[in-house]
C-alpha cells in the first residue's frame, strides 16, 4: 500500500524514467478510459442482478397466489 506522498512521487519518477514525458499522457488517458469502462461494466452487472432478483420474486409471488394444478386435482378427487 502507498502510505506517504513520498512513495507516490517515487512511483511517478520511476514511471517518467521508464516511459518518458511523451508517452505518460497517453498511458494516463488509456488508464482513465479503462477505469471508466470497468466501472460501467460493474454497474451493468449489478443492475442485471437486481433485475433478475426482482423477476424471481415476481414469479414466486405468482406461484404462491395460484394453487398448482396437482393440488387442485387432489382436492376435487377427495370430494368425490
Amino acid at each position: 500500500m502507498i502510505d506517504s506522498p513520498a512513495q507516490i512521487i517515487a512511483i511517478l519518477v520511476v514511471a517518467l524514467l521508464l516511459f518518458g514525458p511523451r508517452k505518460l499522457p497517453e498511458l494516463a488517458r488509456g488508464l482513465g478510459q479503462s477505469v471508466r469502462e470497468f466501472k460501467r461494466s460493474v454497474e451493468g452487472v449489478g443492475e442485471s442482478f437486481k433485475e433478475a432478483a426482482s423477476e424471481e420474486k415476481a414469479v414466486k409471488k405468482e406461484e404462491a397466489a395460484q394453487p398448482s394444478q396437482g393440488e387442485g386435482q387432489k382436492t376435487s378427487e377427495h370430494r368425490r
